[in-house]
Formats: structure tokens, C-alpha cells, sequence
């Protein structure tokens, strides 16, 4: 389980509520939105279940920014729970104010394409969350049509664990799998024809539901369609049987992995710090998969 995250900076008006791998969540005590929740997106970033001493500048910036742009992109289809961006000036750019939601304990996830997580349970039963695909599928291969794909919420640190549609309706019901499912997979078809259009891939996503205190309105919260949570890929490199170059932090984690770190993985060590080209590559990651779906400078 992740223990190394630094303490979250105190803001006037609020009390910390949870810091995770990347965002740290507060109660906002009093003004106008006294009882809602400011989120905020940190330039921390994690790797193989370690958040890393090193930061990336901006990244919490470009992260609030593109979720800003695909909650207004996707809002004809599902509500978000994005109140204001008028927050503390010490957050400013990196944090919105939104509802307090009572969450789905479950991952939404939509594939299009085989990878990650799904290649891994095809490569070992043909399957992916239960659902049957064609054999002869490779990393990359592209679906023919997306799949819901959820998964368990883990402790922070812990890795989610890919499940069946049968143990979502174990866990929400049959009503709110289905409208989940859906929901996610509506999702996806907008941002995968979206990013299509913008010469990226989008090859699966995470998405988290919450649903309004009282009410039945299923809510689209959290971050959505980053970098993230997301696996952006270069339309004109996709080439599928290869691990695909991607907009996401696939450079830290290929870092790591190598000679070069000088780290072993399985020694239980806190990963070292990343070198400033690295810093600066992944930082130029972000910044261009920003620029490239929103067409805005960043």
C-alpha cells in the first residue's frame, strides 16, 4: 500500500478530508460553498504502486484543465459534478469546487482496443471480464466494438482487480449496472470519436460515477479522459503486436525499468528520484496530448 505521499499543504476555509496518489480532497467550511468539496490535482505522479519523490511540473494544471474540457464535451450526455473553478488563489488552475457525491464502488472502464490489464487476462483465458474475444488478438489489436470492463475499487496502493458485469450487479444492482454500463460506454464512443478526429487513439478509460444525495441522477465525477486515466495513442504509430508509444507516463515507468536507474523493482525500495530529461519528456507528454485534444495553448 502507498505510504509516501507528502502531507497536503493546509488551505484557509477548509479541512482535509483524503490525499491520494495525485489529488488531495478538502471540506470547504464556510462562504458560498460552504459543504462542498474542493479537489485538488497535485503534480505528484506515481509508478508501480510508489508516488515518486519527483514531480512534474504543470501536470496538475494539465490534468484540471483537460478534465474541464471533456466534462463541457460530454456534457449532452451525462452530468458532472463540477460546481466552480473559483477556488483559493493558492490552487488556482489546479482545483475545482464540486458536489459531494455518494460513489459507485466500482471502476468504470470502456476498451476499444487490447492492452494493459485485458491483454493479460485474454492472453490467460481468451476473455476479458467475462466477455468472450476472437483468439489471435495482439497487443493493440482493436475491437470490434468497445467492452465494459469494470473493475474493483482497491485501497490506496493496492491494485483493482478486473471483475465480471455479474459482480457489478452484485454490487449496485441491476438498475445502476446497466444505466454504469452504458453510461460508460456512451462516454467512450463521444471521446474515442472526439480524439479520432484529433489524430489520437484512445484505446480504453476509467471512468467514476457518483449519484446525488437523495436523488436518482447518476453523476460523472473525479477526473475524466486524462492522461491519467486514460491510454492515449498516436494514430499514425499504431501498430498493433508491440507495446504502443503512448501520451501518459509510460517514459517514467520504462525509466525505471531500466539499467539506467540502477532500481529493482521487487526490492521493495523506494523508486529514485527521476532524471530532468525524463522530467521534462513526460511534462512534454502531457502538455502535447492536452494541445492535441483541446486545440487550446497550454
Amino acid at each position: 500500500m502507498i505510504s509516501n505521499i507528502p502531507p497536503a499543504p493546509a488551505i484557509d476555509g477548509t479541512t482535509h478530508l483524503h490525499s491520494g496518489k495525485v489529488r488531495d480532497l478538502y471540506r470547504i467550511d464556510a462562504g458560498e460553498h460552504a459543504g462542498r468539496l474542493l479537489m485538488v490535482a497535485s503534480d505528484r505522479i506515481s509508478a508501480y504502486d510508489f508516488v515518486l519523490a519527483s514531480t512534474i511540473p504543470d501536470k496538475g494544471e494539465i490534468l484540471t484543465r483537460m478534465s474541464l474540457w471533456w466534462f463541457e464535451q460530454l456534457s449532452s450526455l451525462v452530468p458532472h459534478h463540477v460546481v466552480s473553478t473559483d477556488v483559493p488563489a493558492e490552487v488556482a488552475g489546479r482545483a475545482v469546487v464540486c458536489e459531494s457525491l455518494e460513489m459507485f464502488p466500482v471502476e468504470c472502464v470502456a476498451r476499444g482496443y487490447l492492452t494493459g490489464s485485458g491483454l493479460v487476462d485474454y492472453r490467460a483465458s481468451g476473455e476479458v471480464c467475462g466477455i468472450p474475444l476472437a483468439p489471435g488478438l495482439e497487443d493493440g489489436s482493436r475491437l470490434p466494438a468497445p467492452i465494459f470492463t469494470p473493475a474493483t475499487k482497491a485501497e490506496l496502493g493496492d491494485h483493482d482487480e478486473n471483475v465480471s458485469y455479474d459482480a457489478v450487479v452484485a454490487t449496485v444492482g441491476d438498475e445502476d449496472a446497466a444505466a454504469l454500463r452504458d453510461l460508460t460506454l456512451r462516454v467512450y464512443a463521444r471521446a474515442e470519436e472526439l480524439a479520432r478526429e484529433r489524430g489520437i487513439l484512445l484505446a480504453d478509460t476509467k471512468l467514476e460515477f457518483g449519484r446525488r444525495a437523495g436523488g436518482s441522477t447518476i453523476v460523472l465525477a473525479d477526473e475524466v479522459l486524462t492522461p491519467d486515466s486514460s491510454r492515449y495513442w498516436p494514430a499514425d504509430a499504431w501498430r498493433p503486436g508491440r507495446t504502443q508509444p503512448s501520451y501518459d507516463k509510460q517514459i517514467v515507468r520504462n525509466w525505471l525499468t531500466s539499467e539506467a536507474s540502477g532500481w529493482d523493482r521487487s526490492s521493495g525500495e523506494e523508486p529514485p528520484a527521476l532524471p530532468a530529461e525524463v522530467v521534462e519528456e513526460t511534462r512534454t507528454k502531457y502538455v502535447e496530448a492536452y494541445e492535441r485534444l483541446t486545440g487550446e495553448r497550454f
